[in-house]
């Protein structure tokens, strides 16, 4: 144990390279019952107030800007800067009369504003939490459930231990993989990653073959001479090598889908304190390895249930046909990011609608010959499977299915026109005076194609869509440093790389509106618009 927790906070030290820099310093004076507030803001930078409500300014510079405010009137100020080549995450920044210095009555020493921490680091353990917590509704999570219950079904002594173990080896990797990936390479290497298409063939194919073999085409064993040496260092170790192993292998094949995730969860947590990011990480992987510690027991509780012949077989192969159909999301990731055109939409839909097809049929195929109670079970299987396929039907013809959005590649949108080079959308909107919409998007987002769907695809939001200039930036596109272009765009201009990731602008380029995150609340998109 003193061990694991060792190896936990080795990775600490890697956090003080994540700071990012703070080109805007706060000051202010007491006087009487309002506050003198300054900003001073460093050569080459400007700043941009996202939010202190509607105040004037005594005095606006280049470098920096004044205002006086009743002290009852005192709110954080939410704000970032800009440089001519990035632009720093947004920051909140709020006052205390505790640290106002009254010491010179003149009121001209001045103060320099603590930065409040507006999340403690306890919230930045919750923002952790419950960022791991939607990580394991999504779609490259869910493949590991039955690799993880065929891996510790096979081991027979300390399933406690074992699962602690696990969960452990989860927390150690993802705050270590995740803050290393961050730090050495940069904020676009998660993108990289969920779209590189070797990595994700291989992901495929790995799925693929456990699907094969949980429909009983052959067994995965390891060559004798593994299976050897592992034997000898399980007796020694308790088998935590193999266990670090199954934890790696969950953490590599999620990892597209919960880069995003880490990513916006580093990016609120940098600024807070060296400890912030690592205790947003820790939040991020206790949620992910809780259920999955759970799943590596459960094979310890089915030896204790009453045997019941061949009910195991059955549920590897309604877990094969899930393993099928989620192998799909890494083939059509690879196809869309390299522009292979192998995978459409209507393919990919027909299928999932074999394979969830595949589970009625099989299930239904001989239950005349099972107990009155596995009937019961597998009618409560065969109805939502059948009827799943059946909704996944009208899809061949270009119904959204939304159920699937967050899997499939993505529909094409009817009813407006879009850009995908930024200077080209730009330099129309100059010309016909429109506004604008930027969609930072991705192959890889799970949550762009649950908004696609959702949202954009909403009648209302669609309407009011067509008074925008529509550019659509995907940061992952690898067909001549596309993605590369797009990703840089986002970063630098507008301080962000996750996805989706929407800024409203005029004709002539300035940003009108605080970016729109991800939503499936079509009526607050309509409110966010301004035009």
């Amino acid at each position: 144990m003193k061990r694991i927790v060792t190896i936990l906070f080795a990775f600490l030290p890697l956090l003080a390279v994540a700071q990012m820099v703070q080109p805007v310093r706060w000051s202010g004076v007491e006087t009487g019952d309002s506050v003198r507030l300054k900003a001073t803001i460093e050569e080459g930078w400007h700043m941009n107030i996202i939010d202190f409500g509607e105040r004037e300014f005594d005095e606006e510079f280049a470098d920096s800007f004044v205002i006086t405010v009743a002290k009852a009137d005192l709110t954080p100020i939410r704000f970032n800067a800009c440089d001519d080549k990035m632009c720093t995450a947004p920051e909140v920044w709020s006052y205390s009369e505790a640290v106002l210095q009254q010491s010179d009555p003149t009121g001209e020493a001045g103060l320099t504003a603590q930065r409040s921490e507006q999340r403690s680091l306890l919230w930045i353990f919750v923002l952790g939490f419950l960022g791991g917590l939607l990580a394991i509704f999504t779609p490259c999570v869910w493949p590991i459930i039955p690799m993880t219950v065929s891996f510790f079904l096979k081991r027979s002594d300390k399933g406690i231990r074992n699962a602690v173990l696990y969960g452990l080896s989860i927390i150690i990797l993802y705050v270590g993989l995740g803050l290393l990936v961050t730090v050495l390479f940069g904020a676009s290497a998660l993108n990289e990653l969920s779209t590189n298409a070797v990595v994700n063939i291989v992901f495929f194919l790995i799925l693929v073959i456990f699907a094969l073999s949980f429909f009983g085409l052959f067994e995965i064993t390891l060559p004798d001479s593994w299976s050897t040496a592992l034997d000898s260092k399980a007796r020694s170790t308790g088998g935590f090598l193999s266990i670090l192993l199954m934890a790696f292998t969950l953490v590599i094949v999620s990892f597209s889908c919960t880069g995003p995730i880490i990513g916006t969860l580093l990016v609120e947590a940098a600024g807070h304190s060296l400890l912030a990011p690592a205790i947003g990480m820790l939040g991020f992987s206790v949620a992910l390895a809780l259920p999955f510690s759970l799943f590596a027991m459960f094979p310890q509780w089915l030896r204790q249930a009453p045997k019941s012949g061949d009910w195991m077989t059955s549920f590897k192969v309604v877990l094969a046909f899930l393993e099928l159909a989620l192998s799909l999301k890494f083939l059509s990731v690879a196809d869309m990011a390299y522009g292979w055109g192998i995978l459409p939409r209507w393919l990919f839909i027909a299928i999932w609608i074999a394979c969830f097809l595949g589970i009625g049929i099989y299930l239904l195929w001989n239950i005349k010959s099972v107990s009155t109670t596995r009937k019961i079970i597998r009618t409560l299987v065969i109805i939502p499977s059948v009827a799943f396929a059946c909704y996944l039907v009208p899809g061949l013809w270009g119904a959204p299915v939304k159920a699937i959005s967050a899997f499939a590649p993505p529909m094409e949108i009817q009813g407006r026109e879009v850009f995908n080079d930024y200077e080209e959308g730009m330099a129309y909107a100059r010309q016909t005076g429109k506004p604008v919409i930027i969609d930072f998007t991705g192959y890889g987002c799970v949550n762009c194609r649950k908004m696609e769907a959702y949202v954009l695809d909403n009648d209302s939001v669609k309407t009011r869509l067509k008074d925008y200039v529509f550019i659509e930036l995907f940061v992952d596109d690898k067909r001549d440093g596309i993605g590369d272009r797009n990703s840089a765009i986002q970063r630098e201009q507008f301080g962000s790389n996750a996805q989706p990731f929407y800024v409203q602008l005029d004709a002539q380029g300035n940003q009108v509106a605080e970016p729109m995150a991800f939503t499936t609340d079509p009526i607050e998109f309509v409110n966010w618009l301004r035009y």
